[in-house]
């Protein structure tokens, strides 16, 4: 039994020996066929390698050509597009050049046109106002030199009766004996009143002797535009009780009671004038009483001011040579004024014609700027566009295109390679 295990045992110690050797020559076949079979793959990689990097060096070399050649073919296709752009932009240009140049001298001729003809009409306004102005001034300097000529015809008349007085020998008159009577003194006023009047106002601007509704004649009256109306102007000559206050020798109960009678017909003649002389919407509301001496009226104003006053209450102003020349100034100058004013109204009226002309002149020109803004405005717009044509255009010719392999579009040959 214990032979036969042995026996078992060397057997299982053979056979373990024999496996084992089995192994090391089996395991040295696989590490040989290992390494012919990893050559072989590697001698196979190699060559695929070889075949592929010939291939694609091929491929590389037929892109480059196609590429070169597309690339050609779009310089020349891109170049003929920019000269026939250019020609065409440079057409344009003209053409826009020619346009502008023939809306200018249309533009400035129709402006020519247009000042012309203003020109003309301003012109022809100014020479129909000028006529109307040198007819009105005209008509005042004969009515100013008939005026004239009366008063030197008057101032002779007057100077001859001087001469006439001075030739008498033998006869001293004093004012007191020329003035003895009202006619006379009445006369006098009248007289000086008329001259005054004469030479300072125009002939259309007053009337002497003027006969009033109520039947009452007035010395003078003036005729001044609205609101003032006629106003009426009378000579009163207070001369008696003025040299008894005066005389020589006069006791004071004397000259107090000539001053007293002064005084009442000084206010006396204030009545009168006030109600023979202002009637209600026939003449002024005023009128005034002329009094021939300045003597006299200074002593009105100097010593009885209860008297102007009064002569005031009444609406009456009291009136000396001088201070009628003053009066006469103001109302001739009332009167120049309306006939200025008349002026101006002619002139307005020509400047209001001249002023719709001159609003259709400038809506003229108004749509004229928009034109010539709306044509700036489209010459920079095409400006604008061909700066962007021409940098496209210098970009393509600079070569300058991105890189963008994904994508590139392949041409039909190199799909069918």
């Amino acid at each position: 039994m214990t032979e036969f295990l042995l026996a078992l045992v060397f057997v299982a110690v053979l056979l373990l020996a024999w496996v084992a050797s089995r192994q090391a020559v089996l395991r040295g076949k696989l590490e040989e066929i290992s390494r012919s079979l990893q050559q072989g793959l590697e001698d196979k990689h190699r060559a695929i390698l070889t075949d592929l990097h010939s291939g694609l060096a091929q491929q590389a070399d037929r892109v480059g050509a196609h590429l070169a050649d597309s690339g050609e073919r779009l310089r020349a296709v891109v170049a003929e597009e920019l000269r026939q752009t250019r020609d065409t932009l440079h057409g344009l240009r003209l053409s826009l050049g020619q346009d502008l140049s023939q809306s200018r001298d249309t533009m400035t001729q129709s402006l020519a046109l247009t000042t012309q003809a203003l020109t003309a009409k301003i012109g022809e306004h100014l020479d129909q106002i000028s006529g109307k102005v040198s007819e009105r001034l005209d008509e005042g300097f004969r009515k100013t030199n008939e005026t004239f000529v009366n008063v030197m015809q008057r101032l002779a008349t007057i100077d001859e009766a001087q001469k006439k007085i001075e030739s008498l020998t033998g006869s001293v008159v004093s004012l007191q004996e020329l003035l003895g009577d009202k006619k006379s003194r009445g006369a006098f006023g009248e007289v000086q009143l008329e001259a005054l009047v004469r030479n300072v106002m125009p002939s259309s601007g007053f009337e002497m002797q003027y006969t009033l509704s109520n039947g009452n004649r007035v010395d003078c009256v003036l005729r001044l535009p609205a609101p003032t109306g006629m106003v009426s102007v009378d000579s009163k000559f207070p001369l008696e009780n003025y040299h008894r206050m005066f005389e020589a020798g006069t006791n004071e109960t004397d000259r107090s009671l000539a001053q007293r009678q002064f005084r009442a017909d000084l206010k006396k003649h204030v009545d009168d004038i006030a109600g023979k002389y202002i009637i209600a919407g026939e003449t002024s509301d005023g009128a005034v009483m002329f009094v021939p001496a300045e003597a006299v009226f200074a002593e009105i104003h100097a010593y009885h001011a209860e008297v102007v006053d009064y002569a005031m209450s009444r609406r009456v102003w009291i009136v000396s040579p001088t201070t009628l020349m003053a009066v006469l100034n103001t109302a001739r100058a009332v009167l120049k004024d309306v006939e200025t004013r008349k002026q101006i109204h002619v002139i307005k009226e020509a400047l209001s014609r001249l002023a719709v002309e001159f609003a259709r002149f400038e809506e003229r020109m108004r749509d004229l700027a928009k034109h010539i803004r709306l044509a700036h405005e489209d010459v920079e717009k095409i400006q604008v566009t061909g700066g962007k044509i021409a940098q496209q255009f210098q970009r393509i010719e600079s070569a300058e295109i991105e890189d963008k392999p994904a994508n590139v579009v392949r041409l039909p040959e190199e799909r069918r390679q």
